[in-house]
């Protein structure tokens, strides 16, 4: 009998040794917009819980202490970022707009690199040992260096989903004819002047970050990190993730082809059942009665607060002469002129509030989280997109049907009523977002589960390299066979050489004989 029971404890006996040997991680999130992270510190924290030590460099510490979890402030990063989201909407050519994106990412990379704890406490040698490395993959490669420095494997997150330079971390394909560039707001489904479009846009985003910033970090790397830099290039240490984490889904977006260590996590952030609502917020909820209340949010980057005055004065009639409830995510305690339907707070539960069954629409900015917690509660949107993936983020909720959009500059509030009013009343487009959140639902584990079991597997397995595809040691020629096709270019054009020379020797030898029969005849 003891015999029996001791067999059946030897699993768990097998598996304490790995449950109880917690990893020493370094997560790097240091950007300065909440919503990024937001999306990660739910995963973060879970580590913690299941033994892991985790270090997190980010710009919002924890206001309460949390067992196994340590926070390194970079609040440097907040410098000139008020300032930089107030130009968001600045008229910019592409090259301007890669300009304004890549600057910021070098701001940000050298104010965690100056950071005064970052250098006490990281970047001395032997200061401090970590077995993984954890960071926003997001064009902050000198931070990279992180790996190299503490020799241990990378996992990147992207908050967003992946583009080009995502993909080049771990040397995913991304055919140019049905993957567009982030910022470009196309589909999957191109026309030929789209697919025209999104090459040229995507050639001039790669031209940009290869030849101006890319050598900025490298040189940002080698500064940082010169002990290593000199045995490991920035360019092969980019090429070395273990995992990338990617904040969407198929069912979410489109399909598109991943490479193993790809993997998709969409909703990350989205880990606990909804709360209850606070009471003066649930009883304006309920008090709308079957009209039902819209919800609007422009996200924590951008504020209604800043909004134009004739932008805001439009929103407040619009929304006065709607039967429905609205809250609003507006930044100051007072709105003057706010109509008796409309509730304001700085602050909202968003996901509690979206799952509320009472919630008939929501809209905003267009950002992926949101997005992604429209569809996860299954309500439709109104899209307001201001910049980066937001204008995809609402071509994908028109093109699958559970959306709208409209351009926050243009709009007039007669526009803005209209659409509203059709979201609400055709039908179709709240039985796509319940349709969209059934696909969305079904899923063998959850987006945290998923992304904890793939982080723990890149350390039960040394970094993972097993997953590491051929391509990230094959040159720009040889990954795209530019070489074999000069090879055979090469060869048609020595026989067409060859060819050509044979003819003309012959027409000429032939023309000299008939010449040389004239003269012979002549001289007869």
């Amino acid at each position: 009998m003891l015999a029996l029971r001791l067999c059946s404890l030897l699993p768990i006996i097998v598996a304490l040794p790995s449950l109880l040997d917690g990893a020493r991680i370094l997560a790097i999130f240091p950007f300065p917009g909440p919503s990024q992270y937001i999306n990660v510190v739910p995963y973060l924290k879970t580590l913690a819980s299941r033994g892991h030590d985790v270090t997190s460099v980010n710009a919002f510490p924890q206001k309460k202490p949390v067992k196994n979890f340590r926070d390194i402030v970079v609040l440097e990063v907040f410098q000139s970022y008020e300032e930089t989201i107030s130009t968001l909407s600045d008229a910019k050519n592409t090259w301007e707009e890669n300009n304004f994106i890549n600057d910021f990412f070098i701001s940000v990379t050298k104010a965690v690199l100056n950071n005064a704890e970052v250098q006490r406490e990281l970047l001395p040698r032997g200061k401090a040992q970590y077995d993984l490395i954890i960071v926003e993959a997001l064009r902050t490669d000198a931070l990279y260096g992180f790996a190299a420095h503490f020799n241990a494997p990378i996992i990147g997150i992207s908050t967003f989903g992946t583009d080009w330079n995502i993909d080049e971390l771990v040397g995913n394909t991304a055919p140019l004819s049905y993957i567009p560039l982030v910022t470009a707001g196309l589909s999957d489904r191109m026309t030929y002047w789209e697919r025209v479009h999104n090459f040229v846009e995507t050639s001039i985003a790669w031209v940009n970050w290869k030849l101006k910033y890319h050598p900025v970090q490298v040189k940002l790397y080698e500064q940082f990190f010169p002990h290593v830099a000199n045995k490991v290039p920035l360019v092969e240490l980019s090429k070395n993730f273990s995992l990338v984490l990617l904040n969407q889904h198929f069912s979410l977006s489109f399909p598109r082809p991943y490479v193993p260590n790809m993997i998709e996590v969409g909703g990350l952030h989205i880990s606990h059942k909804p709360a209850p609502l606070p009471k003066d917020m649930e009883d304006f909820i309920e008090g709308a009665g079957s009209a039902g209340v819209i919800y609007f949010s422009l996200g924590s980057n951008v504020k209604s607060k800043d909004l134009p005055e004739e932008r805001r004065q439009m929103l407040l009639k619009t929304f006065a002469s709607l039967p429905q409830r609205v809250l609003w995510k507006f930044e100051n305690d007072q709105l003057p002129g706010k109509p008796s339907n409309v509730f304001l707070s700085k602050w909202f539960p968003q996901p509690d509030v979206l799952a509320h069954p009472n919630v008939k629409l929501f809209i905003t900015h267009g950002g992926l989280l949101s997005t992604i917690e429209s569809i996860h509660h299954g309500k439709p949107v109104l899209g307001l997109p201001f910049f980066y993936d937001q204008f995809l983020n609402v071509e994908r909720a028109k093109r699958a049907g559970f959306g709208l959009g409209l351009d926050h500059k243009e709009m007039t509030s007669e526009e803005l009523k209209n659409t509203i009013q059709r979201l609400l009343t055709e039908s179709s487009f709240a039985k796509t977002a319940q349709q969209m959140s059934a696909r969305y639902r079904d899923q063998p584990m959850s987006p945290q589960e998923t992304a904890v079991w793939w982080t723990e597997y890149v350390l039960r397995h040394n970094g993972a390299h097993h997953m590491r595809v051929a391509a990230q040691d094959l040159s720009f020629v040889e990954y795209h066979n530019l070489d074999v096709l000069g090879t055979f270019v090469g060869i048609i054009v020595i026989v067409l050489v060859a060819a050509t020379l044979i003819v003309c020797k012959l027409f000429g030898f032939g023309k000299s004989q008939k010449v040389c029969n004239r003269k012979k005849l002549k001289d007869q």
